[in-house]
């Protein structure tokens, strides 16, 4: 009975008791599943929103970058200095390859051939099957993207692809390379103008969308693309005339070659008037069409070591090296071509005049120094009583050291600082060094003026170059210091003007009156034939002035004991209404190599040299005196067709004369050919019937022979020498200190060598 008792009550049906637990319980599974879920979706569609979207957006577009066109560098006559051309970039897709079942080693040795690209390394990327982009060579010049065409088209390859990309070309090569920089892979500046205006020249890239399929390729139908276009970037145009940057690289180079100068050379031209930079140079340069390149010399030496690291250490030295823009990242001591700037402060205080008169012993005595015999002057028998104008003329170190002195330390210390030697310029280059002073108090210790002493004369602080050619500019100027600037305006793709830098005054340091007082005393500098240590950048015809100098590296002094010497030579013209400024540093030259090392004897030369082609392209007219005109070189006429006796007669007039070889009446041909330039006095070779040698001649060595000896040398082999409206006279002391073309190298009769004269009287040559 109990069994079936029991029976019956499991069989029974539920409750209402259990009925509602079980409903409740239920209702709140139910709810707790609901708020799970709601705040899943919650997560999901408000809080991971943009993810899922990316995600999503990620499976279902392809998105291609259109790169936007880079703006143009151009010099101040809108000659380009750099551009962006069109190139293609290939690329491969690994899993359309193996979508398609595509050779991938036919792929892989074809496209090696083609680009240069090694074949094991396009091999290994075919092997990413679940990538769909692998850049195999970035930015390749049409006709070799052409070859890759013709392949994919020949086997109708789904897996190469050709992108459109743009490439930066620099028409000039290594012409003005420290300014204007380069870009890297991405189409970013690096350096130059190419770095610091880099936000004016990358426009805003475009976008192209494309719907893909499950597969990854994309949809056919144009309904599933967008096309963003791309912006392209603003042009810049610089100060920097091309021509007269050329013509400074080529004489800067020239004695970078000829002194053996083992530290790299800068030079900087700047507009007197406005600060505007017409050239700038810093040597070694550099090919910016490749960048990364090193010279032959620099690879003939990683050649000598069969050491990797050696190598690597060697080529990565040599390219910061290259990089390195010596005109604006580098401080210097400048010596004697601070000078000018004590003198105009002295004068402009009231502290000297022109007429006053110093006297120089050889050595002076200042408080603090330690030595009984106190600091000399570089001519140690003295100088003997001078005029202010001498002082300069002889580059004295006492008589700067006196004019100091009358200014006092407070006040040398205030002009320092007005003629911006405590600033960075805000040139716009990257990487612009400062300038490194005593400490105001150590300064102006009434008690030790050993600080002072060196300061007059440019020894023992650092400054820039381009600080140097500001401040320069500001004694000849008017007073005024100027701001520097190297790019003039940014232009739009339409040509139309976006912002246009004016030339701004910082302040007027000196008055007009000090000014024109420099201008006479600098150009005395260099015109007076006796007195002047800076005679050797004498330009027949013009005016120019300007300062020499020699200081030592002392970092190199104190670091290794070594005496390393950087000569220098700063010049203006004309000194009647200045112009241009010209600042040309020489970084160790090789003592041995024939010529002093003094900023007279080799910075002078080369800056003579930079004006006598600079100033005629300004428009600049010479003005000749008796004796330059007798003196100056002649441009040899067209005589061809004129009898004997008529070419001789017009030659005769010219200051030059003839030698005739023949027996015809009439003049067949001449050496040299018409137009040449050449050294008065010349003998020009006539043929009449009658043809010159064939066989080349050997250039002889010229270096050391006074100008007329040099012209009569060259004339028995029927060469000719000339100067480049250069200072030639009749002087011994005047000799050739370098040529153009080298001696011992074969050239044809009727060849013209350009040569550079150089001053060995002793003011010319000492280290000042």
């Amino acid at each position: 009975m109990a069994e079936l008792n029991r029976e019956n009550m499991g069989s029974r049906p539920p409750n209402s008791n259990m009925l509602r637990r079980t409903l409740f319980l239920m209702i709140v599974c139910g709810i707790v599943a609901f708020i799970v879920l709601v705040g899943r979706l919650y997560k999901v569609m408000i809080i991971d929103h943009e993810k899922y979207e990316t995600a999503a957006i990620e499976q279902q577009v392809r998105e291609t970058t259109v790169d936007s066109g880079r703006g143009s560098i151009y010099d101040r006559n809108m000659n380009i200095l750099a551009m962006s051309a069109s190139a293609d970039t290939i690329y491969i897709s690994p899993a359309e390859i193996v979508m398609y079942e595509e050779d991938p080693v036919l792929i892989s040795e074809t496209l090696s051939r083609i680009l240069g690209v090694d074949y094991g390394k396009i091999l290994e990327m075919t092997r990413d099957t679940k990538s769909w982009y692998k850049t195999v060579a970035r930015r390749v010049e049409q006709d070799v993207s052409d070859q890759v065409r013709e392949f994919k088209n020949e086997y109708n390859l789904k897996g190469v692809k050709i992108e459109t990309d743009s490439k930066r070309y620099y028409p000039y090569s290594s012409l003005a390379s420290h300014v204007v920089g380069f870009v890297g892979y991405e189409n970013s500046g690096l350096a130059g103008l190419e770095l610091s205006m880099d936000g004016v020249l990358t426009g805003s890239a475009g976008r192209v969308v494309r719907a893909k399929n499950a597969y990854g390729t994309d949809m056919l139908y144009t309904k599933y693309e967008d096309y963003y276009d791309a912006e392209d970037g603003y042009s810049v145009v610089t100060t920097i005339d091309s021509t007269i940057q050329h013509f400074m690289e080529k004489h800067l180079q020239q004695a970078v070659d000829d002194y053996g100068v083992k530290n790299g050379a800068a030079a900087i031209a700047m507009n007197v008037k406005t600060g505007e930079i017409l050239g700038l140079v810093s040597l070694d340069n550099f090919d910016l069409n490749n960048f990364q390149d090193v010279s032959d010399k620099v690879k003939a030496e990683m050649e000598e070591t069969t050491d990797e690291v050696v190598k690597q250490t060697i080529f990565n030295k040599a390219q910061q090296n290259q990089w390195h823009n010596k005109a604006v990242e580098d401080m210097y001591e400048p010596g004697s071509t601070f000078k000018p700037i004590t003198v105009a402060m002295a004068l402009e205080e009231g502290a000297v005049h022109k007429d006053d008169n110093f006297y120089c012993g050889g050595f002076i005595q200042v408080p603090g120094d330690m030595g009984e015999d106190g600091r000399h002057c570089w001519k140690l028998e003295g100088h003997g009583m001078q005029t202010l104008t001498q002082c300069l003329q002889h580059s004295c170190n006492v008589a700067m050291i006196q004019i100091a002195q009358k200014v006092g330390a407070e006040k040398f210390y205030e002009y320092v600082d007005a003629f911006g030697f405590k600033d960075t310029t805000g040139i716009e280059l990257s990487g612009e060094a400062g300038s490194l002073w005593w400490d105001t108090e150590l300064f102006c210790n009434p008690y030790n003026q050993t600080q002072l002493a060196a300061a007059s004369f440019g020894q023992t602080f650092n400054i820039t170059p381009l600080q140097l050619v500001r401040a320069m500019s500001a004694c000849v100027n008017g007073g005024y210091l100027m701001q520097p600037y190297l790019v003039d305006r940014v232009i739009d793709t339409e040509g139309n003007t976006v912002s246009k830098t004016e030339p701004t005054v910082i302040r007027q340091v000196i008055s007009e009156q000090t000014s024109e007082a420099m201008c006479d005393i600098l150009e005395k500098v260099v015109c007076d034939k006796v007195d002047g240590t800076g005679k050797n950048a004498y330009v027949a015809g013009y005016r120019i002035g300007g300062k020499t100098g020699t200081s030592t590296d002392t970092v190199v002094e104190a670091q290794y004991g070594l005496k390393e010497y950087i000569v220098s030579f700063i010049g203006v013209a004309p000194t009647d209404d200045p112009q241009i400024c010209i600042l040309v540093l020489l970084d160790n030259p090789d003592e041995t190599c024939g010529t002093a090392v003094s900023g007279g004897a080799m910075g002078a030369p080369t800056v003579g040299s930079m004006m006598a082609d600079i100033l005629p392209y300004l428009g600049v007219e010479p003005n000749y005196t008796e004796e330059e005109l007798e003196n100056l070189d002649r441009s040899v006429p067209d005589l061809t067709g004129m009898t004997t006796f008529e070419a001789q007669s017009l030659l005769e007039g010219m200051g030059l004369s003839a030698r005739c070889y023949g027996e015809g009446n009439k003049v067949t041909m001449q050496l040299p050919a018409p137009n040449s330039i050449v050294a008065a006095q010349s003998q020009i070779v006539l043929y009449a019937d009658r043809e010159p040698p064939d066989e080349p001649t050997e250039m002889p060595d010229l270096v050391g022979l006074t100008y007329d000896l040099a012209r009569q040398r060259l004339g028995f082999d029927a060469l000719f020498i000339c100067t480049n409206s250069r200072s030639a006279t009749d002087s011994q002391t005047v000799v050739v200190s370098r040529q153009s073309i080298a001696p011992g190298e074969m050239v044809e009769f009727g060849t013209v060598v350009e040569v550079s004269l150089v001053d060995t009287d002793v003011n010319a040559s000492a280290q000042n």
